[in-house]
């Protein structure tokens, strides 16, 4: 652990390093936040590090292939004129106040992690969202969230921020940001938030698609994917189940535990997931009951379900986390389809990289073709996790 410890925090400020030189202008705080004290890294310590596994890196992406007929993100056949279109980002608040979310079972991939308060915060990957009308509701962002929208080349959209932790990286030329109009944000976005008087603030912002594009237009965003992009998921063949059959049955899925209250985060949600066998689907149950899309009314299920352990880290005294998602490597994962387990590890060399999923042998783990949830569980509590 404290090996990881010291790689962990490297990582983290090598990127406030980069940031600090070619971000934009510094923020004021939009959140009351106490940060933690710092270091310096070296450049030429970092660049070490980066040049370290980026063969094995190369050799990792050169297994997940996209052959520009099929999703990026679900694997399924897609015409390949709308292949390339970049997907949206967006977070999404999942206190009980701010629930049922609505537009959520639209997403693609969903990725749940811990923030402040010990509770979860959601991030929706929108692949087809023109066609939406609204997505909501929405809260702020984390910077461990961003990093992994960076995976998908995403364009990204919240309502606030950490700002000591994540403004300098939402103001810099690396995120296509969309945002609302809080302190702390150089840009904001002046048409794509709205408030609904169905529900009190903080909790009733939500996007609006017609006005998102509006703001897409005017700051530039390229709506394909850059040359940088990767292919993060490897699908099974159309017509054809991954190559999972020896793996272990897991037909209920608790992130937190069984447990309520613990100090995991996804323990006070109440959350998991039960394998119906008749859909081939994991169906998402919080707070005590069926998760709900609010504009539906149906309780949301999915392909795919993984567990990322992470090493975390609180930042200071108001509870505010940190999660390597973006610098570890190595490290444990739990795949879950077709109501069984496969385990591996992952790794991920840079921020503009996915983080690729291997089995023990070091083959990329097939998912099933469709939607998949991803919980990032802080390994600090990895004893916590029921699998049945």
């Amino acid at each position: 652990m404290k090996y990881r410890a010291t790689a962990f925090f490297a990582v983290l400020l090598l990127g406030a390093a980069l940031l600090a030189g070619c971000g934009k202008k510094q923020e004021q705080p939009a959140e009351t936040e106490t940060p933690g004290q710092s270091s310096s890294v070296s450049a030429s310590e970092q660049a070490e590090a980066n040049e370290t596994g980026s063969l094995t890196h190369e050799e990792e992406s050169l297994k997940v292939q996209n052959d520009g007929q099929h999703s990026f993100l679900t694997g399924e056949k897609m015409d390949p004129g709308e292949v390339n279109r970049r997907p949206l980002a967006v977070m999404l608040n999942n206190i009980i106040e701010g629930t049922p979310q609505t537009g959520i079972s639209q997403a693609s991939i969903i990725y749940e992690a811990p923030v402040e308060g010990r509770i979860t915060r959601l991030m929706g990957i929108f692949e087809n969202y023109q066609d939406m009308d609204r997505i909501g509701y929405i809260r702020s962002s984390r910077d461990y969230f961003v990093y992994c929208a960076l995976e998908f080349d995403a364009i990204y959209a919240h309502f606030g921020q950490a700002t000591p932790y994540v403004g300098e990286l939402l103001n810099s030329d690396r995120v296509d940001n969309i945002s609302g109009a809080v302190a702390g944000i150089d840009h904001p976005a002046a048409s794509t938030f709205l408030r609904t008087s169905k529900r009190k603030a903080p909790h009733n912002v939500y996007v609006d698609i017609k006005g998102l594009q509006k703001d897409i237009d005017k700051f530039g965003y390229s709506q394909t994917y850059h040359d940088t992009h990767k292919p993060k998921f490897a699908f099974a063949p159309d017509g054809q189940k991954p190559n999972n059959s020896s793996g272990q049955k897991a037909l209920l899925l608790y992130p937190g535990g069984k447990e309520k209250d613990l100090p995991n985060g996804f323990s006070k949600v109440q959350a998991y997931f039960e394998y119906n066998e008749k859909d081939g689907k994991y169906y998402r149950f919080q707070y005590g009951g069926p998760h709900i899309d609010e504009s539906t009314g149906e309780q949301l299920s999915y392909d795919n379900v993984i567990f990322q352990y992470c090493y975390g880290e609180v930042r200071d005294a108001n509870d505010y986390l940190a999660f390597g998602c973006h610098g570890d490597n190595n490290m444990k994962v739990q795949v879950f389809t077709q109501g069984k387990m496969t385990e591996g590890t992952w790794s991920r060399y840079a921020d503009t990289d996915p983080a690729y999923y291997v089995d023990k042998n070091g083959d990329p783990i097939q998912l099933s073709q469709g939607k998949t949830w991803i919980c990032l569980i802080w390994d600090e509590y990895a004893d916590d996790v029921v699998i049945e």
